[in-house]
């Protein structure tokens, strides 16, 4: 069969997205320290590019300020809000872009959100983990969290016991003795001679194992094994994943209450990188500069401007949709958690004709401060259930109801996944029993069967 070249046509179709656009993408998730080390790289890149003097005029910040209450709070439909960096970009294409790992911050307060907490307990871990340092000890003592929030000492304190707890464990404790003993906790390998280890750590570092032996009182092959399960543990749980962020979360986002405008949303000035054209520097070059060098000077001079435009729609995004998240939840800012209700990114993306996956990437690893402490903008999305009239039930408030029911029930006659979805549909909550099992396994609870049984064996036990 002979063999050869030959040309054919075709068509095919494809999602493709253009090397600025997806540098966009990026500036639009990144955290400001995130963005100021991404900033840094292209000045370095880009000799066009510099970062502006502290005295320098002109170039403004980016940002514009937001009045947040309903007197002033603009129709999602308006002219002037209508172009966002999504627009022309409505095919569910744009959400399967590989986004990147989300930071530990995000990591944690996800699974404190699927752990089954209460509205308060959401709020309390949200100040814990803004108060977290860059080894990812607890940088202020619960006592300040308890004054600031005005609730028991006790009740932060659980709250911190349980997220230290979480992966990976070790986080939020206030020592390195207690980010220690979590781990081994963990891992089973706690005992009294462990705990004598932990309280003599000063002996471990001038490897007094002969003193050890005498303090643990246990002798030089256990101890050594024991200096191995420390060696295996990790002092510092938060260093490599908040290595790029500064320590205490910065808010991104400031709020104040004024009289005349209500709730006034702005980007923290102090903390939102900035970069400027150098123009001395452009018109020197290209007074003198060849055909060559011109075309160098033009590319990277459109390439700054598309930089400029991209950190300014970052902006003006980040404040649309912080404006539109506080304007739904404003209540929360004088009721506590109590006053927070079901709101989802489909939610605000309609509301402000955005992309879903647009909203997601701008709530990712941003601050805001509020009269109730530094909160992430994920604080504020409870996730909700249509009820049987289309009212709109919270998850967390579904998943204390069925915490309500476990607890309540019979030992010895546990509420199976469907009885409990059967007794939320007669409350008008229209929930599925898989939806059920996945709450009441996030709570922590076992099923039914392993109810039942556990129940038994502590009747056979009495």
């Amino acid at each position: 069969m002979a063999t050869g070249h030959r040309q054919e046509l075709g068509q095919h179709q494809g999602l493709f997205i253009s090397v600025r656009m997806r540098q966009s993408l990026q500036i639009l998730q990144f955290s400001n320290a995130e963005l100021q080390e991404f900033l840094t790289s292209e000045i370095e890149k880009n000799p066009i590019l510099e970062q502006p003097h502290e005295t320098e005029d002109a170039a403004p910040p980016p940002g514009r300020k937001e009045t947040v209450s309903y007197s002033s709070i603009r129709e999602p439909g308006a002219t002037a809000q209508r172009w966002t960096p999504d627009s022309g970009l409505d095919d569910d294409g744009m959400a399967r872009i590989a986004d990147n790992a989300p930071p530990l911050r995000e990591r944690i307060f996800e699974q404190l959100v699927l752990s089954g907490c209460t509205l308060a307990e959401r709020e309390i871990g949200a100040h814990l983990i803004s108060g977290l340092d860059a080894v990812g000890r607890l940088s202020m003592p619960p006592e300040e969290i308890a004054t600031m929030l005005g609730i028991p000492v006790a009740q932060v304190e659980a709250v911190r016991q349980r997220m230290m707890r979480l992966d990976p464990p070790g986080l939020f404790a206030q020592s390195l003795q207690e980010c220690l003993m979590v781990q081994l906790e963990e891992r089973n390998r706690m005992d009294p001679a462990m705990a004598k280890l932990l309280e003599n750590l000063d002996l471990l570092g001038r490897h007094d194992l002969k003193r050890l032996c005498q303090v643990c009182n246990v002798d030089l092959e256990d101890m050594q094994d024991m200096v191995a399960d420390l060696r295996a543990l990790n002092p510092k749980p938060g260093a490599e994943a908040l290595s790029g962020n500064p320590g205490i979360a910065i808010p991104d986002i400031l709020m104040e209450h004024t009289p005349e405008s209500g709730w006034i949303l702005e980007l923290n000035p102090d903390t939102t990188p900035r970069v400027v054209i150098n123009s001395a520097l452009s018109t020197r070059i290209s007074l003198r500069a060849h055909t060559t060098e011109r075309a160098f000077l033009a590319e990277h001079l459109t390439s700054a401007n598309w930089l400029i435009r991209s950190l300014q729609q970052r902006s003006i995004t980040i404040l649309r949709v912080a404006t539109e998240i506080m304007r739904r939840q404003e209540n929360f800012l004088t009721q506590g958690p109590a006053g927070l209700v079901p709101l989802t990114l489909r939610m605000v993306a309609e509301s402000l004709d955005m992309h879903e996956s647009t909203v997601s990437r701008v709530t990712a690893n941003k601050y805001i401060s509020t009269i109730r402490g530094i909160l992430p903008l994920k604080f504020f999305f409870v996730a909700a259930l249509s009820g049987q009239n289309g009212e709109m039930h919270s998850s967390i408030a579904i998943q204390n109801q069925i915490r309500q029911m476990i607890q309540g029930e019979q030992p010895t006659a546990p509420l199976s996944d469907d009885a409990i979805a059967a007794q939320l549909r007669a409350k008008g909550i229209e929930v599925a029993r898989r939806t059920v099992a996945k709450y009441r396994e996030g709570m922590g609870f076992p099923n039914s069967v392993q109810r039942r049984q556990r129940a038994s064996s502590s009747i056979s036990l009495a």
